[in-house]
């Protein structure tokens, strides 16, 4: 616990000298976001709430806390969220399609072992449940990268207020093809560096590349790789489009 109580202590410090009152902010928004999270997971223990519902909420929530609170409340923000919001929903709705088709719900035979203990009948659909942790995994990588393309995007219109909407969409669009490889490599290497001990593990069972390719565990992390790049590839375009319609007026199109 002293361990957890200095990091946490200096992670707050460094934030402050860092980043000032935005740093302190961002500082707390770290346990709303936790707080956020650990409220749908008991309610998704309701079999009265939809899982679907219940994180689109959340979602709102966490994009609230991420955008307003540590950014406050202006332009850039708020056309960060309505593009966060609308690439949440499609991709959604995306995820759950390919959840029920890719057969990835549930517990694979590698925590059999742990869970033998425990009953499974929870009475909750684990289809969408599957749904709702692939979005949950995504919500942070879309928020950020929407933030990153309307910020510098207002500081554009800002520096030339003359710029026509097409222009600026294309700025926009340049923007995020610049930040769209690191953040696709940021979610590829935060897998392996998460699960690097689940790997090691497929090499002592003496798996099979095919073996670990078709296992649920990994499948299902892959799934939420490709599906975290595909939130973050489409809220690009969505943001830039946005985010010019919004600054830019219709004499300027």
């Amino acid at each position: 616990m002293n361990t957890l109580v200095l990091l946490g202590a200096i992670l707050f410090l460094l934030m402050t000298v860092i980043g000032g009152r935005k740093g302190i902010r961002s500082f707390i928004a770290i346990f709303l976001n936790f707080g956020v999270i650990i409220i749908s997971v008991i309610l998704m223990n309701d079999p009265n709430i939809n899982p679907i519902i219940l994180t689109l909420i959340a979602c709102v929530v966490i994009s609230c806390i991420n955008l307003f609170y540590i950014n406050e409340v202006n332009s850039k923000t708020k056309t960060a969220f309505l593009s966060t919001v609308i690439s949440t929903v499609v991709l959604l709705i995306f995820i759950f399609f390919i959840t029920s088709k890719a057969k990835i719900q549930g517990f694979g035979e590698e925590e059999i072992v742990e869970l033998s203990a425990f009953s499974l009948y929870i009475g909750v659909d684990f289809v969408k449940i599957g749904a709702a942790v692939i979005i949950m995994s995504t919500i942070g990588a879309i928020t950020d990268t929407a933030i990153a393309i309307s910020s510098p995007m207002r500081e554009i219109h800002y520096h030339h207020p003359d710029i026509s909407r097409k222009e600026l969409f294309r700025s926009g669009l340049s923007i995020g093809k610049d930040i769209l490889g690191t953040s696709t490599n940021t979610l590829f290497f935060a897998f392996f560096g998460g699960y690097l001990a689940l790997l090691i593990w497929f090499k002592d069972l003496t798996y099979t590349p095919g073996e670990i390719v078709n296992s649920k565990i990994f499948s299902a992390e892959i799934l939420t790789i490709l599906c975290a790049g595909i939130g973050v590839t489409l809220v690009i375009p969505i943001t830039a489009w946005i985010t010019a319609y919004f600054f830019v007026g219709k004499q300027r199109v």
